[in-house]
């Protein structure tokens, strides 16, 4: 397979190793060591070879000698990695086996030999992943933000391929207009010109606390955990953040909202829109009749709100959304 010509350092091999503690105390806050978050179901990783990327994806095997209750293949979002479903997977409460990929430029996937990401091409890497992991059998998805973008959309461009979708708050991104175009194109250009670059941190502890800074609602424990997952460390000892800088470049396509509804309206799959109370994207979609109208392009269609939670649902209340998940798949 080629090798991409920009990539990340990554391990060869990853292993789901325990780890006893982290010593927080070089972190921006001193605190006690923290014992990370222990996972009930135990992962592991296989590579496929995807598009010329080596594709990585994180497989929960079911439970052996027991009944199967079928396939889930859970999505991850923008900036995230597909350990970020570890707390999901523990809480559900059958047999399942789950596979989640890390798109393009995340996690322990290959990034790609550009200096842009264009949205298209998840759509055909999905179609790829579901060839190789589900061959010729519709699956049902769970897939946040980004990941639920990406979902919908390709159930509706491969209906066949798709059964059931729980969409956790990917309803898509703001309209835009034609005039915005020459702005977009130039502030891109500037940007690829300009490069990017992400921060890194001196320790998974100051991972930690940046994805609890991001998330206040996120326990210490979790944040550990999934401080060894967001993150690899560098020849110099120091962590970089598992994805490509090139993601925080701004798209020049301009989100196409008829495009994207044409798509949904050839959704067969039933889909079910989990948003948290309250989150922005809750308030956007309560208070836009737009965004409303959106959703009547779904043929099959079922919202439900949770409580206590942000825009990480799936990190906030797991149980809540592996009961929802559970209730509709079945």
């Amino acid at each position: 397979m080629p090798s991409a010509g920009r990539h990340a350092a990554l391990p060869q091999v990853f292993y789901n190793r325990t780890v006893t503690e982290i010593d927080l105390s070089n972190a921006q806050s001193p605190a006690e060591p923290v014992v990370p978050y222990q996972p009930r179901r135990i992962s592991r990783s296989e590579f496929h070879p995807v598009r010329t990327l080596r594709y990585h994806v994180r497989v929960w095997d079911p439970v052996p000698d027991q009944p199967c209750a079928g396939t889930l293949v859970m999505l991850h979002g923008w900036m995230d990695v597909s350990a970020s479903f570890q707390f999901l997977v523990d809480a559900l409460t059958r047999n399942w086996r789950v596979l989640a990929p890390d798109w393009r430029g995340f996690g322990l996937t290959e990034w790609p030999d550009a200096d842009s990401y264009w949205f298209p091409d998840y759509l055909a890497d999905l179609d790829v992943l579901l060839d190789l992991l589900s061959p010729g059998v519709p699956v049902d998805l769970v897939a946040h933000s980004m990941g639920g973008n990406a979902a919908t959309q390709y159930a509706g461009v491969r209906p066949h391929r798709v059964r059931r979708l729980v969409n956790l708050e990917g309803v898509g991104m703001r309209a835009t207009d034609a005039e915005e175009a020459p702005d977009r194109y130039a502030r891109w250009i500037d940007e690829v010109r300009a490069g990017a670059r992400l921060r890194d941190y001196g320790s998974r502890a100051e991972v930690a606390a940046r994805l609890q800074r991001n998330n206040p609602r996120l326990s210490a424990e979790r944040a550990a955990f999934l401080a060894l997952h967001w993150a690899h460390e560098q020849p110099d000892g120091r962590f970089a953040l598992a994805g490509d800088p090139d993601h925080k470049i701004i798209n020049p396509v301009l989100y196409n909202v008829p495009q994207v509804m044409a798509c949904w309206r050839r959704v067969t799959a039933d889909v079910l829109l989990v948003f948290a109370h309250g989150d922005e994207r809750w308030n956007r979609f309560e208070t836009s009749a737009e965004y409303r109208d959106r959703m009547k392009a779904l043929r099959s269609l079922v919202t439900v709100t949770v409580e206590g939670a942000g825009h990480m649902l799936h990190h906030d209340q797991p149980e809540a959304i592996a009961r929802l998940v559970e209730e509709f798949i079945r």
